[in-house]
């Protein structure tokens, strides 16, 4: 684990491998921990940063609102401390929201980018309604919350076979305080939509998606990937919204396939 100092808040992230760069995003209430196969995989071919997103892992809280805007140009100073002028992105869930604002922001230092479990739509009224009750729920019992959370996100055919891992998300989500936890609810809350960006980038898109994600539909997916110019999608059966544990080989697969051709692309 190492740490930079940005307007006097330490950012954690891990650096680990040579050769072209993948940043690793995680989602909502995990951190850069679950991405340790991956980074171990993909080290072998390239240099791969995982970042712990403001309020997530060993970064602290930053703002009362980590908008999707202030958690890229975050990520933006990491990688410019790191001397990184173009990478392969991959967001799961939130950070795939914070994938998409980069690529807004920042599209010159990407080479290709995944929305791992994420979708570029903005919350309607009733998502950000959910929101709201979510927020309310935290504030009166955030380890109630977390212990229901953390199951939802597998498939039901999945939940007895990673107990032992459903445990170990539970146990490090505790550790993200309310104010953690509530500041990223209302930055996703507030997010701008997308969509046009999809339509019009000429970056190549890699969608993974569960069949059985509760909490991203496949089909909002499914339409989504109509919108690139370039997309590639892998639709993974009897898997919820957390791949890179119940379809691991799967997916270490395509990002790996997808990062190489992106940057081979990039190159000619």
């Amino acid at each position: 684990m190492k740490i930079i100092t940005i307007n006097n808040h330490p950012i954690s992230f891990n650096d680990v491998g040579s050769g072209p760069a993948i940043v690793l995003l995680h989602g909502f209430m995990e951190s850069l921990k679950i991405w340790e196969d991956f980074s171990r995989q993909f080290s072998k071919s390239f240099r791969v940063v995982s970042i712990d997103l403001p309020g997530h892992g060993e970064t602290p809280v930053m703002e009362e609102v980590h908008s999707m805007e202030f958690m890229a140009k975050t990520v933006k100073h990491v990688l410019d401390e790191l001397n990184i002028s173009k990478c392969v992105m991959v967001g799961h869930s939130m950070g795939g929201y914070v994938t998409l604002q980069f690529a807004k922001q920042f599209p010159e230092l990407l080479a290709g980018f995944c929305l791992f479990h994420s979708q570029a739509g903005a919350d309607n009224d009733q998502a950000k309604e959910n929101r709201r009750r979510t927020i309310n729920i935290v504030k009166l019992n955030k380890v109630g919350f977390i212990q229901q959370f953390i199951p939802e996100l597998f498939s039901p055919s999945n939940i007895d076979r990673f107990r032992g891992e459903i445990k170990v998300l539970q146990q490090q989500a505790s550790t993200i305080s309310a104010e953690g936890i509530i500041a990223a609810l209302e930055g996703m809350k507030v997010r701008a939509g997308s969509l046009n960006l999809l339509a019009t980038t000429n970056l190549p898109v890699l969608f993974i998606a569960g069949k059985e994600d509760s909490k991203i539909p496949i089909q909002t997916i499914m339409a989504q990937a109509l919108l690139p110019a370039h997309a590639e999608v892998l639709i993974l059966g009897e898997v919820g919204h957390m791949g890179f544990y119940e379809a691991k080989k799967e997916t270490l697969g395509i990002v790996e396939g997808f990062a190489k051709r992106a940057m081979k692309t990039e190159k000619t």
